[in-house]
């Protein structure tokens, strides 16, 4: 029986995975607990320097080993059918263990799963299909071609919102590429990350393709980051993280793909379906506690609607359903951290201290007893100078923000440090087609929110960071191009003249 289900680690101590074993760690173990109830539940270790090197050794050995490097590309996709078929036979194990970790709803968590499996199977599809290309240089007696091949051992830090949707972002395209990876989940939600590794040992991947240390940020993290023999780091988390890892990157030259934070827009205009746009509105904030990189916690709205537009939100956050995240009629479950809960706290004080009006929530949802549970809030009389409309909340928070006419609502839409996400409620394609154009920001939504496909490159402009996930696009960040040239002529050509020309 497998040792990853919420029941068997109750009180436990999670190991490492290295090299398709699982070894416990060294290193200082420190709590994991259940947001639903506030208390401690399991344990992780803070993994050593000498555990992250052996991780990174063991992918770098994947990539030279000849039961990796050279599979070939269909029999690296078949390894990611057989996983993504494991998945799926494992779904309600995996979601239970990501509610336990992080207080998302059920019935969302089991949603996810089934979406990484989908997402899988799509990169499984690709791995025999990287291609690349033959061009026609200015030489007729050369033949020159590219090749696309595997970058080599990516380092993923993966945050504690969707730890496995967020690590298949990375994994499934790095794997169908031919790549090695070392995670490292986040300190708040490593549980579902071991189970899925021990799915990928029962795959039959061969030892060091996929590795998991566990630890915090500025221990595990730094040194995985600072490893000489990471060829790429795939990050996801807030810019002032993101950039101590750039900088980090740098000093070895290696690139990275950068999911940072979002103050993301969702844009309510006077013509729009108003049922339609205020339900978006609620999904892109209230849905996951707030807890996404594209929460669209700025609500743009047209000043004829807008009183109209406060009362119908106000009176659908006094609808939403708070209970266990494990209840199927919950709509709104703990926040995933107890410093969540603190930060959002400040944000509320804040706004009412720079005049914003509270419109619903504000608090603690004190009937939840321990856990960590917040009010679905609602402030008015929000200006793009406010703290609360400049800074991520990562809470379920929402600020409305009055526009006058369309000059007005891209202005203030884009006046942000950050480019994530965005969303357009109108019936006026002319408009939509302006506003997709004159955005700074890496999504663009239009009559819908919060609704990303595999098969569509995600990322951001501006503070919210640099790189793709998804779609082809996510092929191209985990292989780099190869450039070959072949001289049939047979002649000998002056070895002092560089030849550029035919």
């Amino acid at each position: 029986m497998t040792l990853f289900t919420t029941d068997a680690l109750e009180g436990r101590c999670l190991p490492l995975f290295i090299n398709n074993e699982f070894v416990p760690s060294q290193g200082q173990s420190f709590p994991s607990y259940d947001p639903a109830t506030g208390a401690e539940w399991s344990s992780m270790p803070d993994a050593t320097a000498d555990e992250v090197d052996r991780a990174v050794r063991a992918a770098r050995g994947a990539m030279t080993s000849a039961a990796w490097r050279d599979m070939s590309q269909t029999d690296r996709g078949s390894l990611m059918y057989r996983l993504a078929d494991l998945i799926s036979q494992n779904v309600d194990r995996l979601s239970r263990l990501e509610v336990r970790d992080n207080g998302k709803l059920l019935k969302e968590m089991t949603a996810l799963t089934h979406a990484v499996a989908a997402s899988m199977r799509y990169f499984a599809g690709m791995a025999d299909k990287i291609e690349g290309t033959t061009i026609p240089v200015n030489k007729p007696d050369m033949l020159n071609f590219t090749l696309r091949e595997p970058v080599g051992v990516i380092a993923a830090i993966v945050p504690w919102n969707s730890p496995l949707l967020l690590l298949n972002r990375a994994f499934s395209p790095a794997v169908a590429a031919g790549n090695a990876m070392v995670v490292k989940p986040s300190e708040h939600s490593a549980a579902s990350i071991l189970a899925f590794a021990e799915l990928v040992a029962e795959a039959g991947f061969p030892p060091g393709v996929f590795n998991v240390v566990t630890g915090g940020g500025q221990t595990v993290g730094d040194a995985l980051v600072r490893h000489p023999e990471v060829d790429k780091i795939d990050f996801t988390g807030g810019p002032e993280t993101g950039r101590v890892i750039a900088a980090s990157a740098a000093q070895n030259l290696t690139p990275a793909i950068l999911e940072l934070g979002g103050k993301s827009p969702n844009i309510i205009c006077a013509d729009a379906d108003l049922d339609r746009a205020v339900t978006g509105v609620v999904s892109g904030i209230f849905a996951a506690g707030g807890q996404t990189c594209v929460a669209g916690s700025r609500c743009l709205v047209h000043d004829s609607i807008y009183d109209e537009v406060a009362e119908r939100l106000v009176a659908r956050a006094a609808e939403i359903r708070i209970g266990a995240p494990t209840e199927a009629d919950t709509q709104l479950g703990p926040l995933a951290l107890w410093s969540q809960v603190e930060k959002v706290g400040r944000f509320v004080e804040g706004a009412k201290t720079a005049g914003a009006k509270l419109l619903a929530g504000g608090g603690r949802a004190e009937q939840m007893g321990a856990g960590w549970y917040v009010q679905p809030t609602i402030f008015g009389d929000v200006t793009n100078e406010m703290d609360i409309a400049r800074n991520e909340i990562f809470g379920p928070v929402l600020g409305l923000i009055r526009y006058s006419d369309d000059e007005d609502m891209i202005a203030k839409a884009n006046d942000t440090r950050y480019g994530l996400a965005s969303g357009l409620w109108t019936n006026d394609m002319e408009r939509a087609m302006r506003f997709m154009r004159r955005i700074n920001a890496g999504m663009v939504w239009i009559n819908t929110y919060r609704s990303p496909s595999v098969m569509a490159p995600s990322g951001g402009y501006k503070d919210s960071g640099y790189g793709k996930h998804n779609g082809f696009a996510a092929i191209n960040e985990f292989t780099r191009i190869k450039t070959v040239v072949i001289d049939y002529s047979g002649k000998t050509h002056d070895p002092f003249v560089m030849r550029v020309q035919s």
